[in-house]
C-alpha cells in the first residue's frame, strides 16, 4: 500500500508542477506581448522584468537555483536597471509613442513569423535524431571555477561591454 502512496504522491507532484510551467509560460507570453505592444518605453522595460522574473520561476521549476538567482540579480538587477537608465539618460520619449503606426506592425509581424519558421526549421534540423543527455548537475563550485578560470575572457569583456554602453548613454545625454 506504501508504494501505491508514494506513486500517486509523485503524480501529484507532476502534476502541480505542470499547472506552475502552465500559469508561469501564460504570463510569460503575455507580458511578452506587451513588451512589444506598449507605446510606453517605461512600461515596456517593466513588462521585461516580469518575463525574466518567469525565466526564473522556470529554473527554480527545473531544481537550479543558482541559475535562477543569476538570471535575477544579472537580467533582472543589471540589465534592465541599465536598460533603464539608458532610456531616462537619452531624452527617450517616456509617454506613448504616436509614430509608432499600424504599418510598422504588419512589416514586424512577417519578421517574427518568418525568424519563428527559420528557427524552428534549425531546431528541428539539429536534434531531430538525437536525444539530449543530462549529465548530473553541477555543483555551484564548478560553475563558478568554470567562469573565473576557464571562460574569465568572456566575462570580463561583457563587464567592459556594459560599462561601455552606460559610458555612452551618459556621453549622448548630456547637454552640450
Amino acid at each position: 500500500m506504501s508504494l501505491l502512496a508514494a506513486l500517486s504522491a509523485d503524480a501529484d507532484l507532476y502534476v502541480a508542477q505542470n499547472v506552475f510551467f502552465a500559469v508561469i509560460a501564460v504570463s510569460m507570453i503575455y507580458s511578452a506581448v506587451r513588451v512589444v505592444t506598449t507605446g510606453n518605453v517605461v512600461h515596456a522595460a517593466l513588462w521585461l522584468v516580469v518575463v525574466l522574473a518567469g525565466v526564473a520561476a522556470q529554473f527554480i521549476l527545473l531544481g537550479s537555483e543558482f541559475v535562477a538567482v543569476t538570471q535575477v540579480l544579472v537580467y533582472i538587477g543589471a540589465v534592465v536597471v541599465l536598460f533603464l537608465f539608458g532610456v531616462m539618460l537619452t531624452r527617450a520619449s517616456l509617454g506613448d509613442d504616436e509614430s509608432v503606426g499600424d504599418e510598422k506592425r504588419g512589416m514586424a509581424a512577417v519578421v517574427g513569423v518568418l525568424l519563428f519558421a527559420v528557427m524552428a526549421i534549425a531546431l528541428i534540423d539539429s536534434f531531430e535524431d538525437g536525444r539530449l543527455v543530462i549529465e548530473t548537475p553541477q555543483s555551484v563550485n564548478a560553475v563558478s571555477d568554470a567562469i573565473f578560470s576557464q571562460y574569465i575572457v568572456a566575462f570580463e569583456a561583457v563587464s567592459v561591454l556594459l560599462l561601455a554602453a552606460l559610458i555612452g548613454a551618459i556621453v549622448v545625454a548630456r547637454k552640450d
